[in-house]
């Protein structure tokens, strides 16, 4: 009874985030680099300052990803891939072998210097940003289109850069 309870508290969380992507998705302007401003806490980057992604694509079609930051005084690294797939603004993204990930990018804005970036799961959310900052009526914007969307903005860690 626990186990049936606890999966159908899961998944009424899950189906209540809007995870529709943006619709005209032009993958060129989402390369280059990235600065993480906020994101979930998740174990892959818990600890982490200064983050961030870099996109390049390949002759292939797929996206090169090199998510780095700093963890104490260490420098981290992961080097993954990205794909497109059918529906624009969702990707699929890799940083161990074979296991893919949804990618969606939610919103992003009219001079694609902000995107709000979040996965399949609630329990992802990143706000990424072209400079190491945002303005605050610009940051607050975003975080209401998060919370417009069903996640809990509540939950998000502020990088320094």
């Amino acid at each position: 009874m626990i186990l049936l309870l606890s999966a159908c508290v899961y998944n009424a969380g899950r189906d209540s985030i809007n995870r529709s992507t943006v619709e005209n998705f032009d993958l060129s302007r989402f390369m280059g680099r990235w600065y993480e401003i906020a994101r979930f806490d998740h174990s892959f980057e818990r600890g982490m300052q200064g983050v961030t992604a870099d996109y390049s694509l390949q002759a292939d079609g797929s996206v090169r990803v090199v998510n780095s930051g700093m963890r104490g005084n260490k420098p981290v690294e992961a080097v993954g891939r990205a794909k497109l797939t059918s529906q624009p603004g969702r990707l699929r993204v890799s940083f161990f072998w074979i296991f893919y990930s949804d990618y969606n990018i939610l919103a992003m804005g009219n001079n694609g210097q902000w995107a709000l970036v979040g996965s399949r799961s609630p329990r992802y959310l990143w706000i990424l940003s072209r400079t190491p900052s945002m303005p605050i009526d610009e940051l607050n914007y975003v975080i209401n289109l998060a919370e417009q969307r069903g996640y809990n903005t509540d939950n998000l860690i502020f990088v320094e850069h």
